[in-house]
């Protein structure tokens, strides 16, 4: 039986010695003392500053419609004032409509929401560019005052974030406080180039490929080099180091390419007019002077009769204990395949297993290199012919991504656990559940609802969900519905097929209540 839970004995010395480095390494020394005291005892005091700030290269972040509310996915940390003796602060770029704020208050099992918003505490910036929230805390010395005085030196305190960058750790060393989140100085083992060397230390299978491209003769160098290798390739991926949610992908036809010498010829040629972008709002010339500015990589596309987009989450506490806490099924775009939709948990019962042994090696690695908190990593498993499964890693999301808030949210709600060996969440008095979610629950008709509008079509179609049976439908950035029409959607139920149909319920009240 595999161990999918270890802890390494040598790793504090090791991250002893590299926290010494820096202010903010010294600082992270405290978590695995919070780690030790605080986090199997929850009638202990503490202070958790939520700062959901999406932190990635601005450029492909901009081309996210209603960016601004992707703050709102870690609302679902709301659900740790059922702690109650814990304190939360949650920043913004915008303040939070408070029919939002009751909404996730009202979900919490078992706690009064009067108490628990008595040590909720919500700051925001009013700022809506499209600037990383981080950078525009940092900007506004008196907010950072604000902060620093609901914070208490009774109450251990520590900083949460979608993910890390300088601009987090620099918000850590002046706040004062440890940041339960990866070093930014190992993000690299995060990107498409990292990802790839890593699977291979780690001895996981992955696309036939090339990495560490910095120009537009590199990537058609690798082009031609991966077409030679597989002369009957009929399409390749071309991916930014730090692209996200598919945006910073592209993929090239090869199905006719020659493969003589020619070859290179006729992609410098060709490439112009084949180089197929997930963002549209990408030209060719802007996508390659992303690459020349943080790189990128090449790699076969994988086909097969059937194949899915499964990814698996994990986690690397303070004292050095890796864990598989999650397996998902991603939903990616039809046109395409590279952009996230939405997921379905947990994922198939045919690869569960081989992705949590995957996962677990990956995080072994990752915890050597002194990284924490917790991340995905993302596979492409196929069908074979004799009806097993091959899984192929992708990339290491070192963050948290489209898979963690729902998943959370369903561990706040249940105190239930996902199980790696049977690949189910099970609930603590027996049964399990699944969901379906999604953060892409679109349309322009949906224009003009507002959060309160919401409110009123769920209780009157019994959408909401309900903890005496566990089933029912939980919404997130309900702040994106009202200018942009999109929400994002959680629904819970006993079986996949339930679960999925709670969400195309979703759909059909909502598209029935904007009829013209």
């Amino acid at each position: 039986m595999l161990d999918f839970t270890t802890t390494s004995p040598t790793r504090s010395e090791t991250v002893s010695a590299f926290s010494a480095q820096t202010p903010f390494q010294r600082l992270q020394r405290q978590m695995s003392a919070q780690f030790r005291d605080l986090w199997t005892d929850p009638l202990r005091p503490r202070v958790v500053v939520v700062v959901p700030s999406i932190t990635l290269d601005e450029t492909l972040s901009a081309h996210l419609p209603g960016d601004i509310h992707y703050e709102e996915r870690l609302l679902c940390l709301l659900m740790l004032l059922r702690q109650p003796r814990t304190r939360l602060i949650y920043v913004s770029s915008l303040p939070i409509a408070p029919a939002i704020v009751d909404y996730y208050l009202h979900l919490l099992p078992g706690v009064p929401g009067a108490h628990a918003r008595k040590r909720l505490t919500l700051l925001n910036c009013h700022d809506t560019s499209a600037r990383p929230l981080t950078r525009k805390i940092l900007e506004r010395p008196r907010l950072m005052e604000r902060i620093r005085q609901e914070l208490s030196e009774e109450a251990p305190a520590h900083l949460t974030c979608y993910n890390v960058t300088e601009l987090e750790a620099q918000l850590s060393v002046e706040l004062g406080i440890p940041l339960y989140g990866c070093d930014p100085a190992l993000l690299p083992l995060g990107s498409k180039s990292g990802s790839r060397q890593l699977f291979r230390e780690a001895g996981v299978p992955l696309p036939d490929g090339s990495e560490d491209l910095f120009s537009e003769n590199e990537v058609i160098d690798a082009l031609a080099a991966l077409k030679r290798r597989q002369p009957t390739l009929r399409k390749a991926v071309v991916k930014l180091n730090e692209g996200f949610s598919g945006k910073g992908n592209a993929t090239v036809s090869l199905s006719d390419a020659p493969t003589d010498e020619q070859l290179t010829d006729w992609l410098r040629q060709e490439l112009p007019h084949r180089l197929r972008l997930v963002d549209h709002e990408l030209t060719y010339e802007t996508f390659f002077a992303q690459l020349k500015s943080m790189g990128g990589i090449v790699e076969a596309f994988i086909d097969g009769g059937r194949k899915t987009s499964p990814s698996v989450q994990c986690r690397i506490d303070p004292l050095g204990g890796v864990s598989v806490i999650s397996t998902h099924d991603q939903i990616l775009d039809e046109e395409t395949g590279q952009e996230y939709l939405g997921c379905r948990f947990p994922a198939d019962a045919a690869y569960h297993r081989d992705l949590a042994e995957a996962g677990h090696r990956i995080a072994s690695r990752l915890r050597e290199r002194g990284v924490l908190g917790r991340f995905g990593v993302d596979f492409m498993s196929v069908q074979q012919a004799d009806g097993s499964w091959k899984s192929f890693a992708i990339e290491i999301n070192l963050r948290k991504g489209g898979t963690t808030h729902p998943f959370l949210l369903l561990q706040f709600l249940t105190d239930g656990q996902y199980n790696p060996e049977k690949g189910e969440f099970e609930l603590p008095k027996g049964g399990h559940l699944h969901y379906f979610a999604s953060d892409n629950l679109h349309s322009e008709r949906y224009r003009g609802l507002t959060p309160d509008d919401l409110m009123d079509i769920l209780v009157l179609h019994a959408l909401h969900y309900d903890s005496t049976v566990q089933e029912g439908v939980v919404f997130h950035m309900m702040g994106a519905l009202s200018e942009f029409g999109k929400l994002g959607v959680t629904a819970i139920a006993h079986t996949p097929e339930r679960a999925y149909a709670l969400y195309e319920r979703v759909v059909e009240v909502l598209n029935g209540e904007v009829l013209d």
